[in-house]
């Protein structure tokens, strides 16, 4: 999905952004549970082995673009990575320069924050980061997100923005630890916006090996409406950041509850 101006988004990201911009096919973090590379692979775009090696799409990286409206989300199907940070700032600029409120989605590196923030400084009124941080647990950020970075990188990273005078938010997208609050609480200090939390939409069944199945069984328990519900207790005695529930987990509560309120 690269042209903003035609592909409104209507589902997941929806809540986030009118539009998307991505720059590169496929996405070196090669992330177990990446919509977009099963998409890629099932359309025949890419396929299992190849989807970590990101190709410029030049057709987007040098395109003109117009003003949107509503925020533009960039990227949503690939990172920006050491590698790519230089073509995202050639669509960081294009967008920003003529007036695009964006939202910059990342499993942080921190070198490349670092670039962002001091080159965009004047455009800081324009951006928000988004950081995708999912665990406190490095072990389980290398098995689900096997080329992202580590936690400690992601938050200082978010440190860094948030110090630098950036509006930031996080995305705790998909939840990999069963309890999530202890790293809300780590992040709270330093979002300016929101926290928004949700669950693994597509959990693989097949062709899973031996030393595999441990994992693939804890990220089901995180999901049972007993921990989400002890979850949502948790959240209400946190008042110092909003804390907002994605699609993924209102649609499971929903099937619990049946219409009746969240409340009740």
């Amino acid at each position: 999905m690269s042209k903003c101006e035609k592909n409104k988004i209507t589902s997941g990201t929806k809540e986030w952004a009118d539009c998307n911009i991505n720059c590169y096919f496929g996405c070196s973090n090669d992330c177990r549970y990446c919509y977009a590379k099963k998409m890629a692979i099932r359309f025949k775009r890419k396929t299992e082995k190849n989807w970590q090696v990101m190709i410029p799409n030049e057709n987007v990286i040098y395109r003109n673009f117009k003003k949107r409206q509503g925020r533009v989300m960039f990227p949503s199907s690939h990172d920006i990575t050491p590698t790519s940070l230089n073509n995202c700032i050639i669509v960081l600029k294009r967008l920003l320069k003529v007036g695009n409120e964006v939202l910059i989605t990342t499993k942080p590196n921190l070198s490349c924050i670092k670039k962002i923030c001091d080159y965009f400084f004047k455009f800081k009124s324009q951006i928000q980061f988004r950081f995708t941080i999912t665990s406190l647990d490095n072990n389980l950020l290398e098995f689900w997100e096997p080329n992202a970075t580590k936690f400690e990188e992601r938050l200082k990273s978010l440190k860094y923005a948030y110090n630098s005078n950036y509006k930031t938010s996080a995305s705790i997208e998909p939840f990999l630890d069963k309890n999530p609050i202890p790293l809300i609480k780590k992040l709270v200090p330093f979002i300016t916006e929101s926290i928004w939390l949700g669950k693994m939409n597509y959990i693989n069944r097949n062709h899973i090996k031996g030393n595999e199945l441990q994992f693939y069984k804890k990220i089901r328990e995180n999901y049972e409406i007993e921990n989400i519900n002890q979850l949502l207790l948790e959240i209400k005695q946190i008042s110092d950041c909003r804390i907002n529930l994605k699609d993924s987990i209102i649609i499971l509560l929903s099937k619990h509850f049946k219409g009746k309120s969240l409340d009740s």
